[in-house]
């Protein structure tokens, strides 16, 4: 393969023999620049997707595909950098009717109105009117069902919305844009709720409108897929285009490669805690499993190790975080914390067992922004605050003082809200409180999401930390980073753990397993 096929650098144009020229791209985005802030979220990137193939984008978590996604339909304007479509420049940003005749993106999550019918969702402020100027339902349901069979959507118009399932949801998502004359859909991580057969039925349905004229941008954490259903591959990475390629060109190999910025021989340092295997458990999950979200998952963490649960964003590493520490209850297996078996689905208990719990989504689930530092951070542990029900403020002020000195919070007293704090420290304050009662198991779930470089290597410092004290860690992240001072880390795919990974991993190999790629196919 050429440098400029793997770059995406135009070739010498051939020479006039005759033929009709080739159509221009689809769309074509060049030298897009995007910030937010002092944030760069697109460093001069580019793609070039030709008509009736289906090109796939993919990247780590902050590359860049999603602020390019905002681009590409016109929620967002580029700072620097065109971008065209058929070979004219993109509509300005308020005209929407233009954007839906060029491009439409189905997300992950729905933007089907669950409580309209599929013939009220397909033509929503699009509606039929009769003579009187009232809606002709009778005639917004025919057109719904011309443009269903047109596009070979097997749903009843009159269905509520709120009755499909995923699959048949994106289908009618699929033919909704394409109701609008857009001939270019983005599909974002479309397979993350689907089980095989209906990814199966999803590929038939893309090769069958590609057939038909359609352009596909495809974005998924399962590379398995690209080379299942793409003919191109764009790989960003720290918001920059990395490398175009024909799939079939691209080993997979090379494409971790790319995503990573690491060669397969490239090697990271990793703890050398001291683990305890003499005594109790901190964790023994046995069997565990949930309806929908994983299966059969069975681990055990010792004290003083650090266990990493690793996986893309639907592989369910995240939700068996959450059942072990109660906020989740699963249908089949155990959890047992230190030797204690905490009431499922029961989030006090998991605490009172010994576990200390830092959440997904600080904003939402690890602290309340009008309270002060002091307050957040000694939620958990109202025992050590008074007794019989009361608040001793002194002695609050006084543990909360400690964790601000032990954590290092900078804010000029525990009374501060916590809003008034950076990300960084909020980090913090939620950490504080997960260490508050000396835990004997600490779970963690992309614990420096959205903080700043200093502030994260304080966070896992103070994580190594707690476990070389005899704590047993869980984290779960699918952020390397997050991974690194780990003993050993186990992957999860599609609801599963596929893979374990002791100390001397290299990014390389753990992509791609979290990817659902073996490198040795």
């Amino acid at each position: 393969m050429s440098d400029g096929e793997r770059t995406g650098t135009p070739a010498p144009a051939p020479a006039d023999d005759g033929r009709a020229p080739a159509a221009p791209p689809v769309v074509e985005a060049t030298g897009i620049v995007k910030r937010f802030g002092p944030t760069v979220a697109l460093g001069g990137v580019r793609i070039t997707i030709k008509p009736g193939e289906t090109h796939a984008l993919v990247g780590r978590n902050g590359a860049g595909k999603s602020t390019l996604v905002s681009v590409l339909t016109g929620l967002h304007a580029p700072d620097e950098g065109t971008v065209t479509f058929d070979g004219t420049p993109a509509p300005r940003l308020g005209d929407r009717d233009a954007w839906r005749r060029r491009v439409a993106c189905v997300y992950q999550k729905s933007t089907i109105i669950p409580t309209l019918t599929v013939a009220e969702n397909l033509f929503l402020n699009r509606h039929d009117h009769g003579r009187s100027r009232l809606i002709s339902w009778q005639g917004v349901r025919r057109r719904a069902q011309e443009l269903l069979s047109t596009w070979g959507v097997n749903v009843d118009p009159q269905t509520s919305a709120g009755e499909l399932d995923v699959e048949q949801r994106q289908f009618v998502e699929i033919a909704r844009a394409l109701s609008f004359g857009a001939r270019f859909i983005i599909l974002d991580e479309p397979t993350a709720q689907l089980d095989a057969a209906a990814i199966h039925r999803l590929f038939d349905r893309i090769r069958d409108l590609q057939r038909q004229g359609v352009t596909f941008l495809f974005i998924s954490h399962h590379l398995q897929e690209v080379y299942e259903i793409c003919d191109m591959v764009t790989v960003f990475r720290d918001a920059r285009h990395i490398v175009t390629a024909p799939v079939a060109q691209l080993p997979r190999t090379e494409l971790v490669a790319a995503m990573t910025g690491e060669a397969a021989a490239d090697r990271r340092d990793q703890r050398a805690g001291s683990v305890d295997h003499a005594t109790a458990p901190a964790l023994t999950v046995n069997a565990l499993g949930s309806d929908d979200t994983y299966t059969d998952v069975s681990f055990r963490i010792s004290a003083g190790e650090i266990v990493g649960l690793a996986g893309a964003a639907a592989s369910g590493r995240t939700e068996v975080a959450e059942t072990v520490v109660g906020l989740r209850a699963a249908a089949t297996g155990e959890v047992e914390i230190a030797g204690r078996r905490p009431r499922p689905g029961s989030v006090p208990a998991a605490l009172t067992a010994g576990a200390g719990f830092v959440p997904q989504d600080r904003h939402h689930q690890g602290f309340v922004p009008d309270m002060s530092i002091a307050d957040n951070a000694t939620l958990s542990v109202p025992k050590r605050l008074g007794r019989n029900g009361w608040l001793d403020r002194g002695r609050r002020d006084e543990l909360a003082k400690g964790m601000i000195e032990h954590l290092a919070i900078k804010t000029p007293g525990p009374d501060l809200p916590v809003s008034a704090l950076s990300g960084g420290n909020q980090q913090k304050v939620v950490m504080a409180r997960a260490l508050a009662d000396d835990p004997r198991l600490l779970v963690l779930i992309n614990p420096t999401a959205g903080v700043d470089v200093r502030s994260k290597e304080f966070l896992l410092g103070k994580v190594e930390e707690t476990a070389d004290s005899g704590t047993g860690v869980l984290i779960a992240s699918d952020e390397l980073d997050d991974l690194r001072m780990c003993d050993r880390v186990l992957v999860m795919f599609q609801g599963r753990i596929t893979t374990e990974m002791a100390r001397g991993w290299h990014d390389h190999d753990l992509v791609a397993a979290m990817e659902g790629v073996d490198l040795n196919a």
